[in-house]
């Protein structure tokens, strides 16, 4: 029996309209949902909103105002530093403030050839990735250490900037990354086998959230800066222009929200 068919129709509206807007406010009382997904389900959407957003971070942020003159670097948070994070670090970022919300949802970005040593997986966690980067396929399963439902995410180097940016780093382990290539994987943690419809939609808005406050921490950074890029709605039709956090958060969206509804939708409870 397919979700589709088990989904109230309520229900099933509630998943439409809270998955096509940036950053859904609660549900409404009286309007929760009664179904539920799986896990493996709940963090395979997460995963592909992250892919999403990263993406688009660092091939139409980074890999279009580096050029214009905007930097970004590891030290970008210091005080003096006018700088917006690397995509790693935009990830880290958003992890952090996932960690500060009100859901249990861990995410992390780890490699066995990190550029920051606190990147680095450990034993058991390198034994899971090497399965990962020879299959190039997500793995799941349960970590006996801590009993969370565990979820590892190939990270591909989709983009020119993620592949300079490591080969030419002065602290990077490996400098023959290549397009494609299994750079690390992004690792997810929840402590259920189910999630509740409205706590999966909850965590869309989490995670968009996150994503949004780091975006707009970044902006607040570099614009100061004279001769900083325009930032508003008229990006990408002004090649000197940024996205505000709006602009930026609504590609988002409208990239990744028929995606994570089929996700919802296309298989079997």
């Amino acid at each position: 029996m397919t979700p589709s068919s088990l989904i109230a129709p309520l229900s099933l509206g509630v998943v439409g309209v809270y998955l096509f807007v940036t950053a859904p406010p609660p549900l409404p009382d009286g309007s929760e949902a009664s179904s539920t997904f799986p896990v493996e389900t709940v963090l395979t959407m997460l995963a592909h909103e992250n892919d999403v957003a990263r993406t688009l971070y660092t091939k139409e942020i980074v890999g279009q105002a580096k050029p214009r003159g905007v930097e970004f670097r590891e030290d970008w948070r210091e005080p003096d530093v006018y700088a917006g994070p690397l995509p790693a670090l935009f990830l880290r970022a958003s992890a952090e403030r996932v960690a500060r919300s009100e859901h249990p949802l861990g995410l992390f970005l780890g490699s066995d050839m990190p550029i920051e040593s606190s990147n680095r997986f450990d034993a058991r966690q390198m034994e899971v990735f090497a399965e990962v980067r020879a299959s190039r396929e997500p793995r799941f399963f349960v970590d006996e250490r801590t009993g969370l439902h565990t979820a590892m995410f190939p990270d591909f180097a989709g983009a020119p900037a993620c592949v300079s940016c490591h080969n030419e780093h002065p602290d990077s382990p490996k400098t023959d990354w290549e397009l494609g290539d299994v750079m690390g994987a992004t690792t997810w943690t929840w402590p259920d086998a189910t999630v509740p419809t409205d706590t999966a939609l909850q965590l869309v808005a989490t995670l968009r959230g996150a994503f949004a406050a780091t975006y707009q921490e970044f902006l607040d950074d570099v614009t100061p800066l004279a001769g900083s890029p325009v930032v508003g709605a008229e990006w990408p039709r002004n090649a000197h222009a940024l996205p505000d956090a709006g602009v930026f958060m609504g590609r988002v969206a409208e990239t990744s929200s028929a995606e994570s509804l089929a996700l919802l939708l296309g298989g079997d409870r």
